[in-house]
């Protein structure tokens, strides 16, 4: 059984201050009369549509006022959503409007309504999005919202071993080189002094053979007479 009603209260799917609606019965009697969300619909109450009406009239003003100001600090915000991930990075389960809601809440202690975040299909993927709000009938809005992971990358442990031999193999050549450089000024000085000294033959010229000196002439032999006398043996 149906009866009819005048809201005197906004309530979200029925309808807002002065409307008049038709209820079920059981749910006017329960919960509208007793909350004081509605009158019945009767002569004596119909002189109270006029008031109900201005007090819907101001409570819109004040719900456009809020909501434009509210979607001008929304848009300087960038909510952060932390979800968990694979290794590969893929996210498990989805970002939605109530979670957002209670980022807001929970970041910068703003109340939102999560009916009024409106998101086409649940968030999937790591990254930046532009959400759209619908904070009122005319005022609508965005909300920058980025999804990071809880769930730390792996670190490269292929590249840096690679990367370590690598710089092992630089140090290795760097010291050879210098040892080599080191045997060099110890050892070579004489060597490369002689080198620079030698003349080098230009192309196609045989090196001169240096002169051989002549033989020195062999020592006369003394002649017998003239060697000195054996000194006789004393007596």
């Amino acid at each position: 059984m149906k009866t009819n009603v005048i809201l005197t209260s906004n309530i979200v799917g029925l309808g807002g201050e002065s409307d008049q609606v038709k209820v079920a019965a059981g749910y006017a009697r329960n919960y509208l009369f007793p909350q004081r969300l509605a009158i019945p619909l009767t002569q004596a109450n119909k002189r109270r549509l006029e008031v109900l009406r201005q007090r819907r009239a101001e409570r819109e003003s004040h719900e456009f006022n809020s909501m434009t100001e509210m979607a001008k600090g929304l848009a300087k915000l960038v909510c952060l959503v932390k979800v968990k991930t694979g290794e590969d990075g893929k996210m498990f389960g989805a970002v939605t409007a109530g979670m957002i809601a209670d980022e807001l809440k929970h970041q910068f202690d703003v109340s939102l309504d999560k009916r009024k975040i409106h998101l086409e299909h649940p968030i999937k993927a790591l990254g930046e999005y532009e959400v759209e709000l619908h904070l009122h009938t005319e005022v609508k809005g965005t909300l920058k919202v980025c999804v990071e992971s809880t769930t730390p990358l792996p670190a490269p442990e292929a590249a840096a071993p690679a990367e370590a031999k690598k710089e092992e193999g630089r140090q290795v050549r760097t010291e050879k080189r210098g040892h080599r450089f080191e045997r060099g000024e110890k050892g070579a000085p004489a060597k490369a002094e002689a080198a620079e000294a030698k003349p080098h033959p230009a192309k196609g010229e045989k090196a001169a053979r240096p002169e051989r000196a002549p033989k020195s002439a062999k020592s006369e032999k003394v002649p017998k007479t003239d060697r000195p006398a054996k000194t006789e043996k004393a007596e």
